[in-house]
């Protein structure tokens, strides 16, 4: 190994993934080893966070020894750990913190706690090497929904979040209610595209004084109205159709405001993350937008949206450059601000 190589070990249990993976010089991925849960909480509809604490402590040594096996590196290689701390499920949250630390400890690394939506900013700096801040990024998934405008590496402010549900859930909810089961954004992608987008006219939110910020309790709630009325008329459904429509509601939403910052911030850069960033209709729409605005636009591929450790490895990569080092006392903090130490 050259000196000038820096090996980051990151390690992710936020939900129900559990994942390691080796990064160098934050951009070069040696390895990312992903163990899904998913399987498992299909059957309760959802993750059930006791069951994923369970399976992130059965499986989580495997698949940081294949990580390291993967990139062909040992232990005494690596130069820090990377581990996400918050947000996400606290007991999912404290394996991997445990983990990290223990193998921190035993093998006198430093330590770099991680934000989950920092993770997610930086998975565009894996496949994007022009790409560096500022730029305007929209995080979406199943627990956030931020627009945030990346000052630096690791310098962040949020301009805009969800008031109510974050877009993945909505996505969930709505496919539960039309009986496509979880996870529910893929199957809704998927059904839409036999849709019409515009059979039924569903409402868009906008939140008085922050123009920024979301809201899609009222979309949801206007979509199991529309099921309720129907089944107490004996009307039949179409399916296709309220995905389709449902979801350009979303698309909506989500364009007009990423693309009102950009011109509101003068920003040139703008990139989506986080698992509903694979939503094909999403992608779509910011690809026509931003190229009619003459606006660069990042994407990460589908395997960098999902929650996987890469991201935390690249994330922990410019933490760790800049200095920020975690002692023994670094503990899971569940409803963790982008931005606070």
């Amino acid at each position: 190994m050259s000196e000038k190589e820096v090996l980051i070990l990151g390690i992710e249990t936020s939900c129900d993934e559990t994942a390691a993976s080796v990064v160098k010089n934050g951009r070069t991925i040696l390895s990312n080893v992903i163990s899904s849960q998913i399987d498992i909480h299909t059957l309760y509809g959802g993750v059930v966070p006791e069951i994923a604490s369970r399976k992130h402590i059965e499986r989580i040594n495997y698949v940081i020894q294949e990580a390291l096996d993967q990139a062909k590196v040992s232990l005494g290689e690596i130069d820090a750990i990377g581990v996400t701390y918050g947000p996400g499920l606290v007991g999912a949250l404290l394996v991997g913190v445990a983990e990290a630390k223990s193998i921190a400890y035993a093998a006198k690394k430093p330590l770099v706690g991680v934000h989950h939506i920092e993770g997610h900013i930086s998975a565009n700096y894996i496949e994007h090497s022009d790409l560096k801040p500022p730029f305007l990024c929209l995080v979406i998934s199943g627990g956030h929904t931020h627009l945030v405008i990346v000052k630096d590496y690791g310098n962040y402010e949020v301009i805009g979040r969800t008031r109510d549900d974050a877009v993945g859930e909505a996505f969930d909810k709505v496919a539960r209610a039309i009986g496509l089961g979880y996870p529910g954004g893929p199957k809704v992608d998927k059904l839409a595209k036999e849709g019409r987008e515009d059979a039924i006219d569903f409402p868009r939110a906008s939140v008085e004084g922050a123009p920024f910020d979301f809201s899609f309790s009222g979309l949801k709630s206007a979509v199991l109205n529309y099921l309720n009325m129907a089944q107490m008329k004996g009307e039949e459904v179409n399916k296709a159709d309220i995905a389709a429509s449902f979801q350009k509601c979303v698309v909506d939403s989500l364009v007009s405001r990423a693309m009102m910052a950009c011109k509101e911030y003068h920003m040139d850069k703008f990139a989506i993350a986080g698992g509903v960033a694979s939503n094909s209709a999403i992608r779509s729409a910011f690809e026509q937008e931003c190229s009619k605005r003459k606006i660069q636009f990042y994407h990460p591929s589908p395997i960098f949206c999902t929650d996987n450790a890469a991201m935390i490895g690249v994330a922990a990569y410019y933490e760790f450059m800049a200095g920020t080092r975690h002692g023994w006392d670094l503990n899971a903090i569940p409803n963790l601000k982008l931005g606070e130490r």
